[in-house]
C-alpha cells in the first residue's frame, strides 16, 4: 500500500480525529467510524496510525540541546492542586534578564509535543514555563488517550489556578524581567484567555485555537491578546463573533488572525493535521509579539 498522504484524507475524517481528541466520542466508536473510509486499500489501522501523533519522529529541538537550559522544578499552586511539576527552559548563553512565557498544553497533559515547544520558545530568547496540570494525578502518563481520561477527571478552574500560580512564579523568577505571558493549545488557548481575565499585570496572552472567555468577564482584560484560529475548527470559531463583538465593545487591544485551509491543532507538528505554512508564519508572529511586549 502506499503511503498515506494528507492530501488523501477527507475532512470529515479529521473532524472525526477532532471529536475523538476532545472526548467527544471513545476510541471504539471512533475506530468504527474511521472504517468508513477505509476504503481503496486504506485499512482502519492505517488510518489510525496516521492520524495519531509521531513524538519520537517530529522533535525540533532536543532536551538536551547546547542551546538551552532546561530543568524540572515544582512550584506551589494553593488555589489548585499543590506541588505542580514543570519543565523551566531558557537560552544557555543569556546574560541579562528575559521575558517569562508560560506555556500551557492540550488536554493531555505535558506531553512530548508541549515541552519541545516550550524549548523552542526558550531558544527565541525567553524563559519559559511548561506546567504539567496532571501533576496531582501522577503526570503525563505516556500515551495521550491515558493523559486525556487522567485531565478529565481534574476540575478545570483548578488547573486553571495551577497556571496562574506558574504566572506568578515565573515573572518573580531571578532571570525574569517582571513581564510574563502565556501562550496556550486548545485546552491551553482557554487558559490563556482565562488568564487574561485573571490575571491583572499579565503581560501578553496568546490563544492558539482555545475557548473564549465569557463574554460577561471582556471588561477585566488588561494585557494584549494575539489569536490564532483554524479555519475549519467550527467547534471553537463559533464563540469567536460575540467575543470580539465584546473585545470591541471594552476597546480591548487583540489581533485576530484566521488560516485558510487549516484544521485545529495545525500548530501540532506531530499530527497530520499540521499546516507548516501557517503554523510557522504563526509561531514568528507570536515570537514577534512576545519580543514586543516582554521587554
Amino acid at each position: 500500500m502506499d503511503e498515506i498522504k494528507k492530501e488523501d484524507i477527507k475532512q470529515e475524517v479529521f473532524d472525526l480525529y477532532d471529536d475523538y481528541a476532545h472526548n467527544r466520542i471513545n476510541r471504539r466508536d471512533f475506530m468504527q467510524k474511521l472504517s468508513i473510509y477505509a476504503v481503496g486499500g486504506l485499512t482502519v489501522g492505517s488510518l489510525a496510525s496516521f492520524l495519531m501523533p509521531d513524538y519520537k519522529g517530529k522533535v525540533q529541538l532536543a532536551a538536551d540541546d547546547p542551546r538551552i537550559i532546561s530543568e524540572y522544578i515544582t512550584y506551589h499552586s494553593p488555589k489548585g492542586g499543590g506541588p505542580i511539576k514543570a519543565l523551566l527552559s531558557m537560552p544557555a548563553k543569556a546574560k541579562k534578564r528575559l521575558g517569562g512565557v508560560v506555556v500551557v498544553h492540550e488536554n493531555r497533559g505535558l506531553n512530548p509535543h508541549i515541552k519541545d515547544v516550550a524549548r523552542r520558545a526558550a531558544l527565541a530568547g525567553f524563559i519559559t514555563l511548561a506546567p504539567d496540570a496532571l501533576t496531582p494525578l501522577g503526570g503525563y502518563p505516556g500515551t495521550d488517550d491515558e493523559g486525556r481520561t487522567l485531565q478529565s477527571q481534574r476540575d478545570r478552574i483548578e488547573m486553571l489556578e495551577d497556571f496562574i500560580a506558574a504566572h506568578d512564579y515565573l515573572k518573580n523568577h531571578k532571570r525574569c524581567t517582571g513581564k510574563a505571558g502565556v501562550v496556550g493549545f486548545c485546552f491551553g488557548g482557554w487558559i490563556s484567555n482565562m488568564m487574561a481575565v485573571r490575571i491583572p499585570d499579565l503581560a501578553a496572552a496568546v490563544p492558539f485555537y482555545g475557548g473564549q472567555a465569557p463574554v460577561e468577564d471582556v471588561a477585566q482584560i488588561k494585557a494584549p491578546l494575539l489569536l490564532h484560529y483554524a479555519e475549519h475548527d467550527e467547534r471553537v470559531n463559533e464563540g469567536w463573533p460575540a467575543y470580539e463583538e465584546a473585545l470591541k465593545a471594552h476597546n480591548k487591544k487583540y489581533t485576530a488572525h484566521f488560516y485558510p485551509g487549516t484544521n485545529h491543532g495545525f500548530h501540532n507538528d506531530t499530527t497530520p493535521r499540521y499546516d507548516k505554512a501557517a503554523a510557522e508564519l504563526a509561531w514568528q508572529r507570536t515570537v514577534d509579539f512576545f519580543k514586543q511586549r516582554l521587554k
